[in-house]
């Protein structure tokens, strides 16, 4: 949850940064506390496993209605989750190592098949069923 003291702290990202709002801020840090209770491992996590964390959060979080919801906040691709996590190293409030670059997150994952396909209905068959077959005699 934002408080004003967190508020305070990402102020000078907004200002540096304007292209995310506070709100896309605060989701990632949940989805990075999300994604490292998930591992059970109090320790750093790739790129890809804070992909996957954030995809599994923000579904939980907005349903079907997260794909409108990151694109509101301008978050249109993986590469924008990375931009907001190297903003918040860059200001001191994530850590990183040595090996981590924000190339790890440019080829994450397709945000169509993240989080629309898994609320699209499952198809009964392999033939699509016609109306006229349902109200045969």
């Amino acid at each position: 949850m934002k408080n004003p003291n967190t508020e305070n702290l990402i102020e000078p990202i907004l200002k540096r940064d304007p292209r995310y709002p506070a709100e896309a801020y605060f989701f990632i840090r949940e989805a990075l506390a999300h994604t490292v209770r998930r591992l059970n491992k109090p320790r750093h996590i790739s790129g890809q496993e804070l992909l996957d964390g954030i995809r599994e959060y923000a579904l939980t979080e907005f349903g079907p209605l997260t794909k409108r919801v990151l694109s509101e906040w301008g978050i249109n691709e993986c590469i924008d989750f990375g931009h907001i996590v190297f903003n918040l190293v860059s200001e001191g409030l994530l850590g990183k190592t040595d090996n981590d670059s924000i190339d790890d997150f440019a080829n994450g994952y397709d945000f169509t098949e993240a989080f629309i396909l898994p609320f699209r209905p499952k198809t009964l068959g392999a033939e699509p069923v016609s109306l006229d077959s349902l109200f045969k005699d």
